[in-house]
């Protein structure tokens, strides 16, 4: 057997001929590697030559960054040239981008980008892959959506001075024809995104369970299973028994092999590997993450990511710190210049809008303000002030590990009118204070201090814990 040498813990373990181990986990870039994370990226237009007080010191902070990552949330293409429809089955709207948006991007200081999201086919595989050709163009890498499942899984590379970054990419929150699937046999493979699929069931006391099962008991031409008293099958929901009323989620077992697979992979062929999820669950109302979240972005650690970070419900939610590591497990909306046009005749009919009459923005109005129809009404609603606040996170590694992490809160206009809301801006004084606030509270849970200094949360990482 070859000898394995150790040093103290800031390298890879390497072997005695020099090579480094090849599941070697550890984190492996220069001193000063900085990772700036940020959440959605839903905008319509390039912003950097235009009207936006405050925005040059928000790209002044993105521009440090070795990598600088944002979730794709929109689609990219020329509506004049473009081949493709408005899809039958979306992500809630239509979200399209000017051309322009790509290279804007990049001079912002963009150069990683997630793109799984139940955004991804809202113009079909023809607003996926131009906005793939966009990105490509304007040099930015991207990850979570191609050919096939093998292709949207896949991790994607930065090349930096500091060090060679993975990126995998994938969805909880998606449209069901969305996801990519690999060949078989002579079936050949299908484009879409790389999806985590998650079985929802609704958490009831048990005296409610109980009266659950005598209605699907009392249901013709049902065949009741016994084999688990726990948790009832009830016209397509699956309620179990707990104290406390609420949602829950199993992460589908082979879909977390794979990405495990690929995360795996990922931190093998670089120095720094991020994983990025985008889940709404259990709602965008919800500033807790999902039952299933903790442990599942723990594996994504364990398996040799250097963060996690999470985006969805379009506003913020908690940041941990696990074996030295970052896990946002969500950071808002950075981005929310809506201005997308045009929206689709499917949602002029969710309104009750006529395009002869009503005009793209006063439906996308109705949306923010109402929420996504239900059978019972509307749910959903994003106009309010609390989806218009973020951060931007900055974390600076040393000796391989994370030395600091710093929070810029912003603040995206939501008192503006329409046309100029959803662009970021540093946010000081009370406002600040009030969403570092709300951060350190959704951080408490799990063990996180956030000190405040002058406008910016710093989470500092004593020698010890390194």
């Amino acid at each position: 057997m070859e000898e394995i040498s150790h040093d103290n813990g800031s390298h890879p373990a390497r072997r005695a001929d020099g090579y480094d181990t090849v599941g070697s986990i550890e984190t492996n870039v220069a001193d000063g590697f900085t990772m700036v994370a940020v959440g959605d990226l839903i905008v319509a237009r390039p912003l950097m030559k235009g009207r936006h007080p405050g925005f040059d010191a928000v790209t002044e902070i993105l521009r440090k960054g070795d990598a600088t990552f944002g979730n794709m949330e929109t689609l990219i293409f020329d509506i004049r040239s473009f081949k493709g429809s408005p899809q039958a089955e979306h992500g809630g709207a239509y979200h399209i981008s000017l051309p322009d948006v790509g290279p804007d991007l990049k001079a912002m200081g963009f150069n990683i980008m997630g793109r799984a999201n139940n955004h991804t086919l809202d113009w079909g595989l023809e607003g996926m892959r131009e906005t793939g050709r966009i990105l490509d163009e304007s040099r930015v890498i991207h990850a979570g959506a191609g050919e096939s499942l093998s292709e949207a899984g896949a991790a994607r590379f930065l090349e930096t001075a500091r060090g060679r970054v993975a990126l995998v990419s994938f969805a909880t929150s998606f449209t069901p024809m969305s996801r990519a699937g690999d060949p078989a046999g002579e079936a050949p493979g299908r484009p879409g995104l790389y999806a985590l699929r998650l079985a929802e069931s609704i958490v009831v006391p048990p005296m409610m369970l109980e009266n659950l099962r005598q209605v699907r008991d009392s249901l013709p031409n049902t065949s009741p299973d016994y084999t688990d008293l726990n948790r009832v099958g009830l016209a397509g929901v699956t309620f179990k028994s707990g104290e406390k009323a609420g949602y829950s989620y199993e992460p589908d077992a082979g879909d977390v092999a794979d990405i495990l697979r690929n995360v795996r992979r990922g931190k093998q062929f670089s120095d720094f590997c991020i994983v990025t999820n985008h889940c709404h669950e259990p709602g965008n109302w919800s500033q807790e993450p999902a039952d299933y979240e903790q442990s599942f972005a723990r594996k994504m650690i364990d398996a040799g990511a250097d963060a996690y970070v999470g985006h969805g419900p379009h506003q913020l939610r908690g940041i941990e710190i696990y074996k030295g590591r970052p896990i946002l497990y969500s950071l808002g909306n950075f981005f929310y210049d809506d201005l997308r046009t045009p929206v689709g005749a499917d949602m002029f009919a969710l309104y009750g809008k006529d395009p002869r009459t009503d005009t793209d923005a006063e439906v996308t109005v109705d949306e923010e303000t109402k929420g996504y129809p239900k059978a019972d009404g509307f749910v959903g609603a994003l106009a309010a002030p609390i989806y218009y606040e973020s951060i931007i996170t900055v974390s600076r590694f040393e000796e391989n590990h994370l030395a600091e992490l710093r929070l810029y809160p912003v603040e995206l206009g939501y008192a503006e009118r329409f046309a100029n809301r959803g662009i970021p801006q540093l946010a000081t004084g009370s406002q600040a204070k009030a969403i570092l606030e709300r951060l350190q509270k959704l951080s408490e849970p799990f063990g996180t201090e956030i000190a405040l200094e002058n406008d910016v949360g710093v989470i500092k990482l004593p020698d010890g814990s390194r």
